[in-house]
C-alpha cells in the first residue's frame, strides 16, 4: 500500500473499482493543488463524471457546474462545459512530464483558463509537456484509472464517488 509523501497535499478518489491515491505536486502548482484541495473538502467532486476518456491518451473528469451524476439536472452532452463558481488559476508550467499517471489541469485555448477539470494520463505524453499545468501524480489504484469506461462522451460514464483530501480521512 502507497504512503502520501504528505497527507494534507494527498488525494483519494473513490471509483467503482477502487480507490485511486495521489500525491499532489504544491512545490510544482501550488495554486492548482490548493483548487483541487478546495473543492474536494466542499464536496463538489463527489458524483463527477469522466465526460472524455481516450483509449491510450487520458480520462477528464472535475467539471463540478454540469458533471454531478447525482444531479437531477445531469446531462452529459454538456459535461465538460464548465468548471467550478470560483475564479480560473492561471497556468503554472513545469518541467514535471505528462507521465503515465500524471495529473493535469485541464484548459480552453488560453492557458490560463483552467479552474475544476483535470485528466490522468493512461500513457507517457510529452506532447503536452510546458504547455498543461501538472500538479500530481498516481502512486497508488492506477488499475483502476485504466478500468474507466471510454468515450467522448461514454455512453454509460463512470464518476468519481468521492473525492477526499487524505488528511481528512
Amino acid at each position: 500500500m502507497a504512503d502520501f509523501k504528505d497527507p494534507e497535499n494527498g488525494i483519494i478518489i473513490e471509483l467503482k473499482d477502487g480507490n485511486v491515491k495521489i500525491d499532489l505536486l504544491p512545490d510544482v502548482a501550488p495554486k492548482h493543488v490548493e483548487r483541487m484541495k478546495e473543492l474536494a473538502r466542499a464536496g463538489k467532486y463527489d458524483g463527477v463524471v469522466f465526460h472524455r476518456v481516450i483509449d491510450g491518451f487520458m480520462a477528464q473528469t472535475g467539471d463540478v457546474a454540469n458533471g454531478n451524476k447525482n444531479d437531477s439536472s445531469f446531462n452529459i452532452r454538456m459535461a465538460g462545459t464548465g468548471g467550478s463558481d470560483l475564479g480560473n488559476v492561471p497556468a503554472e508550467f513545469s518541467k514535471v512530464p505528462h507521465a503515465r499517471g500524471s495529473i493535469g489541469a485541464a484548459r480552453s485555448q488560453n492557458p490560463d483558463s483552467a479552474n475544476s477539470q483535470f485528466f490522468i494520463n493512461f500513457n507517457d505524453n510529452a506532447f503536452l509537456n510546458g504547455q498543461y499545468t501538472v500538479y500530481g501524480q498516481v502512486i497508488e489504484g492506477m488499475e483502476h484509472v485504466d478500468a474507466i469506461t471510454r468515450g467522448e462522451p461514454p455512453a454509460e460514464p463512470d464518476m468519481m464517488i468521492s473525492v477526499k483530501v487524505a488528511a481528512d480521512v
